[in-house]
């Protein structure tokens, strides 16, 4: 990060359609120069906090300022220093890329260069060819290159990568990670949770609309006071000697936790081999029988779960 100034500043956002509350009451800054994400499953309450914070959705509660503007009293002036990637873009498919570019950069009194902009989101080799032809990831980088024609301060991406191959979903970060490195401001909304880890300086854990935790990657998955996990399934389990088995599971050594994901146990450990050891000794004991038997390292998954018992995935 550049510096500790204050870019967004969210107070107290609310958000209501009819009885239900999409968004209740979130708090949170975003500083000059990181990558702030907002991570949580689908439903959490991610694009409606974007949208409030954009202007583009008028909050039923709170406030929004962005770079020094309020989004409810000075819209035009939020418009001029941010760039928006939203999660759907409709794009004219007829146009060329370079067509689309100088439309879009028509809205705008000044703009940045078309040629550097394309060949920064690696799509020069497309400049003259019709949008309808671009690939998911092709089109999803010409979305956030139409976001940064107006030289935006913050840029908002809204799951910029879902539904991307794997290598499609790499060069996405590699440019995210340019942006940053040119300090620009970069709020990012996702569902997964390695993309958060690698990209965000900062993480704001939602769970049905609102803050669970707010931290830096590294910070949330130590607040678990386990670094590692050990996952397996048991044989012979069922509801009656299911507290039985988390009694026993809870004595292992050096076990802090102990969670259960439909039929997948996880144990959380400082000291995986001790664990471990106690573990197979009382499966080669008879006393639980063991199988997918597998250790890693404890994750920002790890962390929503123990906060809100969901999974980051869970629809």
């Amino acid at each position: 990060m550049e510096s500790s100034q204050i870019v967004i500043d969210a107070d107290g956002l609310i958000k209501n359609y009819g009885s239900f509350q999409a968004v209740r009451g979130v708090n949170f800054q975003v500083f000059q120069g990181e990558v702030f994400g907002l991570l949580g499953p689908n439903g959490a309450g991610k694009t409606t906090t974007m949208e409030m914070i954009e202007g583009l959705r008028k909050p039923d509660g709170g406030r929004a300022i962005v770079a020094g503007f309020d989004t409810q009293k000075d819209l035009g002036k939020v418009k001029e220093v941010i760039g928006v990637q939203l999660q759907s873009t409709s794009l004219f498919e007829l146009l060329t890329v370079e067509e689309i570019m100088r439309m879009y950069a028509s809205f705008y009194p000044t703009s940045v260069p078309i040629k550097p902009l394309l060949e920064d989101m690696t799509l020069i080799d497309k400049r003259n060819g019709r949008v309808k032809h671009l690939s998911g990831g092709q089109k999803q980088r010409l979305a956030i290159g139409l976001a940064l024609l107006n030289d935006p301060k913050v840029i908002f991406l809204d799951e910029p990568t879902t539904g991307l191959d794997p290598q499609a979903r790499r060069t996405l970060w590699e440019i995210i990670l340019k942006l940053k490195e040119r300090g620009k401001t970069i709020v990012l909304s996702t569902h997964y949770m390695e993309e958060a880890h690698v990209l965000c300086d900062r993480i704001c854990l939602m769970d049905q609309g609102k803050v669970v935790a707010l931290d830096t990657p590294r910070n949330l998955v130590k607040s678990l006071h386990s670094d590692s996990a050990i996952e397996f399934r048991l044989n012979g389990i069922d509801e009656e000697n299911m507290e039985q088995v988390l009694g026993e599971l809870r004595e292992i050594r050096e076990v802090k936790s102990v969670d259960v994901r439909k039929d997948i146990f996880v144990l959380y450990t400082d000291k995986l081999q001790d664990s471990l050891i106690d573990l197979i000794e009382r499966s080669a004991g008879g006393k639980l029988e063991l199988f997918d038997l597998q250790t890693r390292t404890a994750t920002l998954e790890d962390v929503f779960i123990s906060m809100t018992g969901r999974s980051l995935r869970e629809e």
